[in-house]
């Protein structure tokens, strides 16, 4: 495959990505991260410190607008899209067959979804991709510099997100359970293994001086927040999440990388696959997407196989064809491009209805939509309550949200109108009330008879308008508390909400 074909592939998926930096549409869990980037640690509640550091670098370059972080989101997108072409070339593909693998994982929506906004799910499937890479490399031709390159990029993907312990369970299953287990005699697996401890291991202390919050946070979230998946659910998700066209590609690359003796090499990355599908399946409550950073690597395999089958140009060219016709027909399931109304129409079009992994009631948009809705008009909402206080009030007020993506949308558009948010969701509540009076609080809840408890008078003065927003947070009522009976450090620990 030549370069510029390459390039054309990895700058396509780049373009459609950045182009939702013009939408105006925030994602949620962008403000949180932002709100992270301002108080910098070794850990969060509910995520380690990689991405937040990375944020930081990148505020303090590019700034925090959509355009920056978004561009940073389709960058490591489509690097992960350019990886997963490089390792189909190092399972043997030819031209065709690097084409194949790319595009494949350019139109599949689970892998799009992850460049469309800046989080931590962006870096976790490149480093996923960088890793198998690298583990190609040091099963074949093992070197000192090869296993400890393997484990840097398994440290920083610790330090990014914990799932990165399944990849490492998966490589570990493969290991034993393939004759690469020769491996486990010579220093370099236990170098790799090392390094990437010692790379985690800031994030461990960090855990352990707050009492392991992030093993409180996955336990609530499982319980209260996650829906069940079922093992039939969860794998027929993937074959939409990896868009259905994709199927005979990646089915025949587990496949390959399972049993074809031309693949006999890498059939530890078969097991891994297997290993990291088995733990998410029977965790039960695992979103189904968190499976997508496995599928690079057998997309590439069985792009390798269906190049050996397919010898015919023509044959070849039509393949190639429909994937990117297919993929561009469910593109705007997974990129926010379209107006709202539009995406309605056209997913109901598809027979798609709006979907979600979490407890919740949905409007007309799927959750991963639903978030990105309203946030200039709920925080408008919020400082016309605010403007009601008056300049002293507000110099001791404080704004009190149900939850992490309030509070960062308060904190980040808010901040011309000196709105000062506080929440008991996550790392809100671990930073604390904060060192305002909050007497006044502008409060947003649909429980007013707490506050009814704890305050002196309690008085609604509006409520939310955000449109297509989750509904849990349309038309969620606005309060003024004022005249608190105890200080809001008091009961701060009676409002952990860590889900």
């Amino acid at each position: 495959m030549r370069p510029a074909a390459r390039v054309a592939i990895t700058t396509a998926v780049f373009l459609v990505l950045f182009a939702t930096a013009f939408t105006g549409s925030w994602f949620r869990d962008e403000f949180y991260y932002l709100a992270c980037s301002r108080r910098m640690d070794w850990g969060y509640v509910d995520h380690p410190p990689l991405c937040v550091a990375i944020l930081w670098l990148v505020r303090h370059t590019l700034g925090d607008s959509l355009v920056a972080l978004r561009s940073i989101a389709a960058l490591f997108t489509a690097a992960s899209v350019w990886l997963t072409g490089s390792i189909a070339r190092r399972f043997g593909a030819g031209a065709f067959g690097e084409a194949l693998a790319m595009v494949a994982a350019a139109v599949a929506p689970a892998m799009l979804a992850v460049g469309t906004f800046y989080s931590m799910n962006v870096f976790d499937l490149f480093f996923w991709t960088l890793a198998v890479r690298l583990t190609i490399e040091v099963v074949d031709r093992p070197t000192d510099r090869g296993w400890v390159a393997l484990g840097v990029v398994l440290g920083l993907g610790l330090l990014n997100k914990i799932s990165m312990l399944w990849l490492g369970a998966g490589l570990a299953g493969g290991l034993l359970l393939t004759p690469a287990r020769a491996l486990l005699r010579t220093r370099g697996p236990w170098i790799a293994g090392g390094i990437a401890a010692l790379f985690f291991a800031p994030h461990v202390l960090w855990q352990v001086r707050y009492g392991w919050p992030t093993a409180e946070f996955v336990r609530e979230a499982s319980r209260g927040k996650m829906l069940t998946n079922t093992p039939l659910s969860f794998v027929a998700a993937q074959v939409m999440n990896m868009q259905p066209l994709t199927l005979p590609v990646w089915g025949a690359g587990l496949l390959a990388l399972l049993a074809d003796a031309r693949q006999r090499r890498w059939r530890l990355l078969g097991i891994a696959f297997l290993v990291v599908a088995g733990i998410l399946i029977a965790n039960r409550t695992s979103r189904s997407a968190y499976l997508t950073p496995g599928y690079p690597m057998l997309l590439a395999a069985g792009a390798v196989w269906w190049e050996s089958v397919i010898r015919r140009p023509a044959v070849r060219a039509v393949c190639l064809a429909v994937l990117v016709i297919g993929g561009i027909a469910t593109v705007p399931l997974a990129v926010p491009l379209l107006p709202v109304d539009t995406y309605v129409a056209y997913s109901r079009a598809l027979g798609v209805a709006p979907g979600t992994d979490e407890k919740n009631e949905l409007g007309r948009l799927p959750q991963f939509f639903a978030d990105r809705q309203g946030w200039d008009r709920f925080v408008g909402d919020v400082a016309r309550a605010w403007s009601r206080l008056t300049p002293e009030e507000r110099a001791r007020a404080v704004v009190f949200t149900g939850n992490y993506g309030e509070a960062g949308a308060v904190e980040r558009l808010g901040r011309d109108a000196g709105m000062v948010s506080v929440s008991g969701h996550n790392n809100y509540w671990l930073w604390g009330p904060g060192d305002r009076p909050a007497d006044p609080i502008v409060l947003l809840t649909r429980r007013p008879e707490r506050a009814e408890r704890l305050f002196a008078t309690v008085e609604k003065v509006g409520e939310t308008d955000c449109g297509d927003c989750m509904p849990y947070e349309n038309h969620l009522p606005i309060y003024i508390a004022r005249g608190p009976k105890r200080p809001l450090s008091e009961v701060w620990p009676q409002l952990k909400h860590y889900e």
